[in-house]
């Protein structure tokens, strides 16, 4: 853990993706104190924020398909064996967890990739059944590209925010404020437009059958 609170101490274009390559594994990498410091050091020019964004994304797709990759191929009570391990306790992982990624996916079919991205506890672990339900790869990337950039654009307009109204020794106390209320007002906008594909999906079979 050392080594990871040096590399959020050192934020450059390697680092974030890094960063974010770990996020998407399993390794308890927080993406919100890792981005959004980012896009605040781009607000003062030490960075380009589109950059930010950019590496943070390709980080995320990296991540995102070793777990899709080894899902794929080492199968299910493998990962639950890890899950369930010291190392994997480490991780801050257990069977539950993955499980609850399962159903979340099984629930809302290939789009979860997408909205899972954005859902914490969730987020770095929609990945593996993705590879459980062999899932085709590059819809598995596309979704996973777009719900990782939506991810890492509000953190990154979070950062660019906070520069202009929190001094840098006080960044980490409010992006941990303001992070709560994002992740509660994204549950909130995934639930709606979930009922919503779901209303939209009956009302269209409904019409059907008449």
């Amino acid at each position: 853990m050392n080594f990871i609170t040096s590399l959020l101490g050192n934020l450059n274009y390697g680092t974030i993706l890094f960063l974010m390559l770990l996020e998407s594994t399993v390794v308890p990498v927080p993406s919100e104190f890792v981005v959004t410091p980012a896009a605040y050091h781009a607000a003062s020019g030490q960075l380009d924020v589109w950059l930010v964004i950019l590496f943070a994304t390709i980080g995320a797709d990296l991540g995102a398909s070793i777990n899709y990759v080894v899902a794929l191929y080492v199968g299910r009570p493998v990962i639950y064996k890890f899950a369930n391990s010291r190392w994997g306790k480490m991780c801050l992982l257990n069977q539950e967890k993955v499980e609850k990624s399962e159903r979340y996916f099984d629930d809302h079919g290939v789009a979860a990739t997408l909205t899972g991205r954005l859902i914490p506890g969730i987020r770095h672990l929609i990945s593996i059944p993705a590879g459980l339900a062999r899932m085709n790869y590059w819809k598995f990337l596309l979704y996973t590209t777009l719900g990782a950039g939506a991810w890492h654009s509000i953190l990154a307009a979070l950062g660019w925010y906070l520069h202009a109204i929190v001094p840098e020794d006080q960044l980490n106390d409010k992006i941990g404020e303001y992070a709560e209320y994002i992740k509660l007002a994204i549950v909130a906008i995934v639930v709606i437009g979930v009922v919503w594909f779901v209303i939209k999906t009956w009302l269209k079979k409904k019409e059907k059958t008449e």
